[in-house]
């Protein structure tokens, strides 16, 4: 292994420039315009693995393809599934970049660029240390497949009855995910739970056209003004969430655990610093990291209705409509939280208006063993890669295909994300710090070496 790791480093500069190659490629799933840069990014992955020995196809899928590999030449040793995502989501608002989102730009120690720490960055770790690996001993300590998929952000609706219908390709002992952070900087870690989500979009409707809200103000329903009130209702004063039945399944934390994150060096004013806030809110009875980690939420996305251009408009809007994200938690079930959701907003709507809802895509929570031997084996592998022992902690986003492959493979999945907190995902001016895209591919090799060590 000191020679893989001796090579992963003097290699660092072709990983940087094989990084930008595929962060150039626009490969946002959610526009249709962008299908043509889908297939490019996938093919990219294909050529990639198939020039490292790795027997490579993409398969398509009604949506965007899948590209699978697999190299299976480690007779009696455990089988590893890679599983990342190829896809990006949109770069909205463009005015917000530093530098454009598809021309990768290093500064401060990172890589700028959307798609750089979720999910391609991340992703690339594993391919780059299977190819450091097998050109410095010829084999890999593991049988290894790869699952990269193009839908994770439009919420994998392809994924699961590929993986249903494909149980015995993906066969393996474990699967590893790269699409989570770090704890901080200083403090490395590993993800054993996540959120699961429920997203739906509410629609009221009033009148059948924009009213003059003096001719019609007072007399007929305002949709706006209605979605706000529903909305306002779906908590109360400590920011529960009122909805009839929607803590019953809810798994509450052990002490264990709540004694865990107290100890973690979390700085809330500084938190509240970087975040540009004055003060937090969330759910009373709970620390601010078991309310991001461990508890429920509903939150608007998105909000719209009326007139919202240049000076005034006096509208009574014949529309309004909104968002609306629910994270879940163990034992909560995304559809269950969804028909509570819309019973809900039914019984809020009040008389003069119409509702439509609609179900967009969901999860379930995710939570792992902590004692299993690959989360073990993966850390170990940071610890040799960092330098520290990770610290096992909950994250409050969504990975919904980790509890897929649990539940569909009957696997341990075993989160190696190696962002960073401030990597900005999602958002303008994404990064990934280039010292963890490279001490990440180091991490990478070791829990394959750690894994091939597993009985």
């Amino acid at each position: 292994m000191d020679k893989v790791i001796e090579r992963i480093r003097q290699s660092a500069s072709t990983h940087r420039s094989d990084l930008d190659e595929l962060l150039r490629v626009p490969s946002i799933s959610s526009n249709p315009e962008n299908k043509a840069d889908m297939e490019t990014a996938a093919k990219w992955l294909l050529t990639r693995m198939q020039k490292l020995g790795i027997r490579s196809e993409i398969i398509p899928t009604p949506g965007h393809s899948i590209v699978y590999g697999e190299h299976l030449e480690a007779e009696g040793a455990p089988t590893i599934l890679v599983y990342g995502h190829y896809d990006v989501q949109p770069v909205d608002p463009l005015e917000l970049w530093d530098t454009p989102p598809f021309e990768p730009s290093e500064r401060e120690g990172a890589v700028f660029a959307r798609g750089s720490s979720d999910d391609k960055g991340q992703l690339l770790i594993h391919l780059f240390a299977a190819q450091e690996i097998l050109a410095e001993t010829g084999g890999l300590p593991v049988n290894l497949k790869f699952l990269l998929e193009g839908e994770e952000e439009v919420g994998s609706p392809n994924l699961k009855p590929f993986i249903e219908a494909n149980i015995d390709k993906l066969a393996c002992d474990a699967v590893v995910v790269s699409d989570t952070s770090f704890f901080s900087r200083d403090v490395p870690s590993m993800l054993y739970g996540l959120r699961g989500l429920s997203y739906v979009e509410v629609i009221v409707r009033g009148p059948a056209l924009d009213l003059h809200s003096g001719e019609f103000g007072g007399a007929v329903a305002n949709p706006a003004d209605a979605l706000a009130r529903m909305i306002a209702a779906l908590h109360d004063d400590d920011r529960r969430i009122a909805i009839p039945g929607f803590y019953d399944k809810v798994r509450e934390l052990e002490g264990r655990e709540r004694e865990a994150f107290a100890s973690l060096p979390y700085d809330e004013a500084a938190y509240k610093k970087d975040l540009g806030v004055e003060a937090l809110e969330g759910e009373a009875g709970f620390t601010t990291l078991e309310q991001l980690w461990a508890r429920p939420t509903l939150e608007v996305n998105g909000i719209w209705g009326g007139f919202s251009g240049e000076g005034a408009k006096t509208v009574l809007p014949a529309e309004a409509g909104a968002k609306i994200s629910c994270r879940l938690v163990p034992d909560q079930n995304p559809d269950e939280i969804s028909d509570l959701l819309e019973k809900r907003l039914r019984e809020l709507a009040p008389a003069g208006v119409r509702l439509e809802f609609i179900r967009h895509h969901g999860g379930n929570p995710f939570l792992a063993e902590p004692d299993n031997v690959f989360v073990k084996a993966g850390a170990r592998a940071i610890n040799k890669a960092f330098g520290k022992m990770p610290v096992l902690v909950r994250g409050g986003g969504s990975v919904p295909v980790t509890e897929t492959f649990q539940s569909l493979l009957g696997v341990p999945c075993v989160m190696m994300g190696v962002g960073l907190p401030d990597d900005r995902l999602h958002s303008p001016n994404e990064k990934f710090d280039l010292k963890q895209f490279h001490k990440g591919i180091e991490a990478a090799a070791w829990f394959l070496h750690e894994a091939g060590e597993v009985k």
